[in-house]
């Protein structure tokens, strides 16, 4: 078994034929650019239970060699994905099910009949590919670049396979994201994490893919940097996968959704004062503030605008085109990896990092409540607004670890504060709205779990 350890970009084929000569691969190639036309015949069951096991069989043709592949899904964060790999050489094209043993094969299909699999869908394209290697430090790094360009065939559904491929044959992790970060100051790259087998089943069933992460297990005693570390890179990857879907789908939802990941990640890096200095991320929220002022008003608009909606896509295209979202995604993914948020910071910063997320938290929501005063905007409701950016900071916790918390109805409080927000990032335009935001403060207020906050 081996592990595969990689990050795909998706790309236009501009940027594709852009990369063959792109000064920093070129200074690094120690190979020269290689080509070969890779064949593949994907395998599953008529009610697709590898896929539902998160597991890919396939056969390959390479020039005159054959090659049988298993894949676990593994882990995937931002990205980077970390895969099982098992191969078998074969003397012909026909799928071996005897190589299939339970050292290799998941337990979740221990009692599935093999004989059930079938060919599924194909996946054939041509790669370039090169060794790209540098020392950085003290060791050496050697990446397989590979620029893939073919087509994904279900049936009559077929998708156009155009990305980069960076998969780490020696170093650390973090060198895979360096090498893209760096190409992607110059060209669009699109971090994507969608295998070509997942884009296979997807033309089946759209909703195949999944476009949102487990959310991750927090616990009251874990300490705050692993749980903001956490949460963050759940967010991070939920952007990127909802990017690609709505890239592909547009339907308007993700789109939407997407901008609340954003939302909700720009609240986390406000959230956490001195345990995250805002020197150590201030490129960061320069970067997420652009793109939010570009496409709140966009979504806000399309709420109630089907004019706005079918503009967005193009717009979003046209995102996708510019470098801006990839040097983001990129950029974020390693300030992650790297634990950004721990330099430079205080000892007062270090205790408040260590402390237990569920006391950190309580203290933390109890100081913004403070700090609301929902009593004055009961009476001055216009300006409300001012204050959405520490609901968004109360809402991306509740949303996410309220439970930690031992508060009363705290599933309550957090479904009355996002109605709270909602009035509050909407123009308060005619009195109705005046008179609704008024009284959605006086309902926060009464609630049980912010009296205990407040007092």
């Amino acid at each position: 078994m081996n592990k595969e350890t990689e990050i795909k970009l998706r790309v236009n084929r501009t940027t594709l034929a852009a990369l063959r000569d792109h000064p920093l691969l070129k200074k690094r190639n120690k190979s020269g650019w290689q080509q070969r036309e890779l064949y593949n015949q994907y395998y599953d069951t008529a009610a697709r239970d590898l896929a539902a096991a998160r597991v890919a069989l396939r056969v390959r043709r390479d020039g005159d060699a054959y090659i049988q592949t298993l894949k676990s899904r593994g882990q995937s964060v931002a990205g980077l994905s970390e895969r099982n790999e098992w191969e078998w050489r074969l003397d012909s094209p026909e799928l071996d099910l005897a190589r299939l043993t339970d050292d290799c094969w998941p337990a979740a299909l221990a009692e599935l009949d093999k004989r059930q699999i079938h060919p599924a869908f194909t996946t054939d394209f041509v790669r370039e590919y090169a060794e790209i290697a540098w020392g950085r430090g003290k060791a050496r790094v050697v990446i397989e670049a590979a620029l893939d360009l073919g087509k994904v065939v279900a049936g009559d559904r077929e998708e156009e396979i155009c990305e980069l491929e960076l998969e780490l044959r020696q170093g650390e992790p973090a060198a895979v994201l360096e090498l893209a970060e760096a190409l992607a100051a110059d060209l669009p790259l699109m971090p994507c994490d969608i295998s070509k087998a997942e884009r296979g089943y997807r033309l089946f069933d759209a909703d195949s893919y999944q476009v949102r992460l487990p959310l991750p297990a927090l616990t009251a005693e874990q300490p705050l940097d692993e749980a903001f570390a956490a949460l963050a890179w759940h967010l991070l990857g939920n952007s990127q996968r909802l990017a690609e879907q709505y890239r592909w789908s547009g339907h308007w939802r993700l789109l939407a959704d997407w901008l609340e990941q954003l939302i909700d990640l720009r609240a986390l890096l406000g959230s956490l004062g001195q345990a995250a200095p805002r020197a150590t991320s201030h490129e960061l929220r320069a970067s997420l503030d652009a793109l939010l002022d570009d496409w709140r008003p966009r979504i806000l608009a399309g709420q109630h605008d089907e004019a706005a909606r079918q503009a967005a896509a193009g717009q979003f295209a046209a995102e996708l085109e510019d470098t801006r979202w990839g040097r983001f995604s990129l950029a974020a993914s390693l300030w992650l990896l790297r634990r950004a948020w721990t330099s430079q910071r205080s000892h007062r910063g270090e205790r408040q990092g260590a402390a237990p997320l569920g006391n950190w938290l309580k203290r933390e929501l109890s100081d913004e409540a403070a700090a609301l005063n929902l009593q004055r905007y009961q009476q001055q409701p216009a300006d409300l607004g001012e204050q959405l950016p520490r609901l968004e900071r109360m809402l991306v916790w509740l949303r996410l670890a309220r439970g930690v918390l031992e508060l009363p109805e705290v599933d309550r409080l957090y479904g009355e504060l996002a109605k709270l927000a909602e009035l509050a990032g909407q123009p308060a335009e005619s009195a109705e709205q005046l008179v609704a935001r008024s009284a959605q403060a006086h309902t926060v207020a009464t609630l049980k779990a912010w009296k205990r906050l407040t007092r």
